[in-house]
């Protein structure tokens, strides 16, 4: 693969992470802000003060369960699952 196609590759992976982290905050606050428990203005900071604990408290422990755990060679994933 030539770098142009790698540096391409990263970017619209970069922009898919960017986008998604959107959808998931919107995700997480929209109960609380739409039933007017929150202000939006509060549901977001407690949503973005929560996810700095929880990176503190559980750093990359997530991330390498899920490393160590779902293999593409174990079968687990298949191309059925991936695409």
């Amino acid at each position: 693969m030539r770098l142009a196609e790698v540096i391409f590759i990263v970017i619209v992976a970069l922009f898919f992470d960017y986008t998604n982290g959107f959808h998931d905050a919107a995700n997480s606050i929209a109960t609380v802000v739409s039933t007017r428990v929150l202000t939006p203005r509060v549901a977001v900071a407690w949503a973005a003060a929560f996810n700095f604990i929880a990176f503190l408290i559980f750093g990359t422990h997530v991330a390498d369960t899920v490393g160590k755990t779902v293999r593409p060679e174990s079968g687990i994933v298949s191309q059925g699952v991936v695409f």
